[in-house]
C-alpha cells in the first residue's frame, strides 16, 4: 500500500495579528468631508496627547479629504480605543 502524503496547513500570514512593541508610534488615515471638523474630532478625541497630524489625499471633486494622524500609543487598548473614537465621531467617515 503507498504511503499517504501529508499536508501540513500554516496558518495564512494575513491573519495574523502583528506583533506590535509598545508604547509605538502608529498611523491612522481619517477621511471625512471636512477638513477643519476632522482636525477638531482628532483633537478632542486624542485629549491632550501629542500627534501630528498632515493633509493627505482629497478626492476630485474635493467632497471628501484625508488626513494622517500619527501618535504614540501606549498599549494594545490605548490604540483600538483612539480608532473606536475617531470611527464614532460624526466628522468622520472613515479610519484606515
Amino acid at each position: 500500500m503507498p504511503e499517504e502524503d501529508t499536508i501540513e496547513e500554516t496558518p495564512n500570514e494575513s491573519s495574523q495579528k502583528p506583533i506590535l512593541e509598545y508604547p509605538c508610534r502608529w498611523a491612522y488615515k481619517v477621511i471625512g468631508s471636512d477638513k477643519g471638523e476632522m482636525e477638531k474630532a482628532i483633537e478632542e478625541i486624542i485629549q491632550g496627547h501629542t500627534c501630528t497630524i498632515t493633509p493627505s489625499n482629497t478626492s476630485k471633486t474635493g467632497k471628501y479629504h484625508c488626513l494622517n494622524l500619527e501618535m504614540l500609543v501606549n498599549d494594545e487598548g490605548h490604540r483600538t480605543g483612539i480608532y473606536d473614537r475617531l470611527c464614532g465621531h460624526p466628522a468622520i467617515k472613515m479610519v484606515l
